[in-house]
């Protein structure tokens, strides 16, 4: 397995590989692997590339002023040998003062999908994730990108900027990996106590059960939303937003039914805990 930690230096053997004919996956990171994260290298094992690009890189510029940037949890030693044993071929891990150069001043913004949700919640969120993974397609050559559900909103967002921009590769949205519990695995899981751990649980809970009202009956958006916020509001959590959009133009929906997908963020102590179902 190769480590790289100059964007040149992967880019130049990326490009030799491609020119080679080997197929390239790429599966971007923030690091702190968990079995979510590996999921998405089996998923391009799966997919048969010959190379699985594993970035790793706790990006700044998709970080709030008061977000969790300094104390996100990192830890490179495990990492490696995590990507070693999941198969990957190369593993990045760049600095933010090699990824963004000194008076670094261009961005790229999608300026549809990154609206509501968390884009409205968390201001040039989206503008910081597209501008990184912009980089990193231009870095890696990949055929295909794999991404995971959790980040949902995430994911479409960056479709819609590879339709947009005609970056020449497929996007892979992969499972939701949960912890026996239920909890979707997420690296700020770390955050949480105990008994935060457990009043969490609510999340995955009342998706799954508005997942199977819905499946078997359509429902009205307001009032099953109202439902599912009350229940996370009697768990202890704080909630940041409980909403049924478009699955494809995450435009808000009326009722809860095939083809949408609901999204809750949501405060279990200082943690913010994202999760999602598709109908």
């Amino acid at each position: 397995m190769k480590i790289f930690r100059e964007p040149g230096k992967l880019q130049k053997w990326c490009r030799a590989r491609k020119s080679a004919g080997k197929k390239i996956a790429l599966v971007p990171t923030m690091g702190y692997l968990h079995e979510g994260h590996l999921s998405l290298i089996a998923e391009a094992r799966r997919r048969k590339a010959d190379e699985i690009v594993v970035s790793v890189f706790v990006n700044p510029v998709q970080f709030g002023p008061n977000e969790d940037y300094a104390k996100y949890p990192r830890d490179e030693k495990a990492d490696l040998a995590k990507c070693r044993a999941a198969g990957a071929t190369a593993v990045f891990f760049p600095t933010p003062s090699n990824m963004y150069l000194d008076r670094h001043s261009t961005y790229v913004v999608e300026e549809d999908l990154s609206k509501g949700l968390c884009g409205a919640r968390r201001p040039g969120h989206f503008r910081g994730v597209c501008t990184v993974v912009a980089k990193l397609f231009n870095l890696a050559h990949p055929d295909f990108a794999v991404f995971g559900q959790k980040d949902y909103q995430q994911a479409q967002v960056v479709k819609r900027m590879v339709r947009d921009l005609n970056f020449d590769l497929d996007i892979v949205v992969a499972p939701i990996v949960r912890e026996p519990s239920g909890l979707a695995r997420s690296s700020r899981n770390t955050y949480l106590s105990a008994s935060e751990r457990e009043a969490a649980l609510v999340l995955s809970r009342s998706l799954a059960a508005l997942k199977a009202a819905a499946s078997a009956s359509p429902r009205p958006a307001k009032s099953a939303l109202a439902k599912v916020a009350a229940a996370i509001e009697k768990a202890g959590l704080k909630v940041d937003y409980v909403e049924c959009v478009d699955a494809e133009t995450l435009e808000n929906a009326k009722r809860v039914a095939s083809g949408t997908c609901v999204l809750v963020a949501a405060y279990d102590g200082k943690t913010r805990l994202i999760d999602n179902v598709l109908i």
